[in-house]
């Protein structure tokens, strides 16, 4: 069994540089992408703090589809543009949202979340997925955070056959 032992008690850099480093030591002998977002999925919600939902969602033509997570029930498909994962997804850049009622087409998926965000999954230019990390408390993610799980999700990457999703 695998745990991570993540000192909450460094800052919030290091936490997530340990986090990135837990993963690619967590990963590095299984090679199906499945087991793959499960594992990572769970670390996180493992790892963070104040957080009530975290997972995938998977391109799949013009939207996302649901992958692996850890949380209540979710929305299954998300059409690019739509929401804070579908807009992300179609910027190409991750977005950082303190409240989600006041972004305009919000999804609620989760009636408890408040804050999310959400980091666009890249090979290069090309859109592979998400990873949604969301809070039931406004303003929990800032700069720290989307620094720490856009280079969680660069270790994830090339961890992942995306093409036997």
């Amino acid at each position: 069994m695998f745990k991570a032992a993540i000192d909450a008690g460094l800052p919030k850099r290091e936490r997530y540089r340990d986090l990135s480093a837990a993963l690619a030591s967590l990963l590095e002998s299984e090679s199906d992408p499945l087991a793959n977002l499960a594992n990572a999925g769970a670390l996180l919600a493992q790892s963070l703090e104040r957080i009530n939902w975290c997972g995938f969602y998977l391109l799949r033509g013009q939207e996302l589809v649901l992958g692996p997570f850890q949380g209540n029930p979710a929305c299954v498909r998300i059409p690019l543009g739509k929401g804070v994962c579908g807009t992300a997804a179609l910027r190409r850049e991750t977005l950082v949202v303190p409240e989600v009622d006041a972004f305009p087409g919000h999804i609620a998926c989760d009636a408890d979340s408040r804050s999310e965000i959400v980091v666009p999954i890249l090979e290069g230019a090309t859109l592979l997925g998400v990873l949604d990390v969301d809070s039931p408390e406004n303003g929990r993610f800032d700069e720290e955070d989307r620094e720490g799980l856009e280079r969680f999700v660069e270790t994830l990457r090339p961890r992942v056959r995306w093409e036997k999703l």
